[in-house]
């Protein structure tokens, strides 16, 4: 057997698959189906300073390969969290990623404080937030606003701290530049594309919030090219995501540069998507000959 095994910023996984935030909850329910020491790790759903209920539904709406989404964070903030949910987790033999998010640069920060007294092994920094200080534009969307808040929430923590990256950008490579001179010590790409649809009987967009996140394998080829990218511009360890439904998509973007990899919409439609992915890379490097699932991270040659 393989050694699945890898590190993103020092941090050890005991395989390259981690659930991705926001689609995995804090892994209760999942764990009536397998043991969560199964998984290389568990982002949790985003985590704000406060409780926060959500947008209003419908909030999900089927798209062909995929989904859109407009939950709009709904969590019970950083202190339930705390004590709560992640005293459970940490008994489940498997890393622990503390996704976080806020409508200020400086809720983000107050967040990442309180996690830095705690045991968790890694923070993620959703930087795809509307900052309502700039009129309610993403933190993500502009170098200036990636690297602002990144460079807050570095200043707040000693725990490794991820960003991870909106797609909806004009180029990702410079937002990725940014938050790395500013101190993060990975990235994690892509969170959601927007989208849109409607209902042609009301004519009214299908969800209450107009608009939401695109996710699913439809996004796929989207995630690949722009992990490719940053991986390929920064210094720093990049976690893939964006579509990944099987083993070989796993393989794909680690190839493209990816030291680990998240999952998320696919186990919507298959909860046991992540131990098959596991147990597919494991498979596939046996017949390939790979002694170190990490041997194949970058290694995709262009034309």
């Amino acid at each position: 057997m393989a050694d699945l095994s890898v590190k993103v910023a020092g941090v050890d996984f005991k395989n390259p698959v981690i659930v991705a935030s926001g689609t995995f909850g804090y892994g209760r329910e999942y764990e009536e189906l397998f043991p969560l020491s199964v998984l290389g790790g568990i982002s949790t759903k985003g985590t704000t300073g406060q409780r926060r209920t959500g947008n209003p539904s419908p909030r999900i709406a089927e798209t062909p390969s995929g989904i859109l989404n407009s939950v709009g964070l709904q969590n019970p903030g950083i202190d339930y969290f705390i004590v709560n949910e992640l005293p459970y987790l940490k008994t489940k033999n498997t890393t622990i990623v503390a996704n976080i998010a806020g409508s200020t640069p400086e809720e983000c920060a107050e967040v990442a404080a309180k996690l830095d007294a705690t045991d968790v092994d890694m923070i993620e920094l959703n930087i795809s937030c509307p900052n309502v200080k700039q009129g309610g534009a993403a933190f993500g969307t502009s170098c200036q606003g990636a690297a602002g808040v990144t460079k807050i929430v570095r200043a707040a923590t000693k725990k490794p701290l991820m960003v991870k990256l909106s797609p909806n950008v004009t180029n990702i490579v410079e937002i990725a530049k940014a938050v790395e001179a500013e101190g993060a010590d990975a990235l994690s790409l892509i969170n959601t594309l927007l989208g849109m649809r409607i209902d042609i009987k009301t004519r009214r967009p299908i969800l209450k919030n107009n608009v939401g996140g695109l996710s699913g394998p439809c996004v796929f080829p989207v995630a690949v090219r722009m992990v490719w990218q940053v991986a390929n511009a920064v210094g720093i360890d990049v976690v893939g995501m964006g579509g990944i439904a099987t083993a070989e998509d796993a393989i794909e973007m680690m190839m493209a540069g990816a030291k680990a990899v998240q999952i998320g919409t696919i186990l919507f439609n298959n909860p046991y998507a992540a131990v098959e992915i596991v147990d597919g890379m494991n498979r596939w490097c046996d017949e390939n000959n790979i002694k170190s699932i990490s041997e194949i991270s970058g290694t995709v040659e262009k034309w």
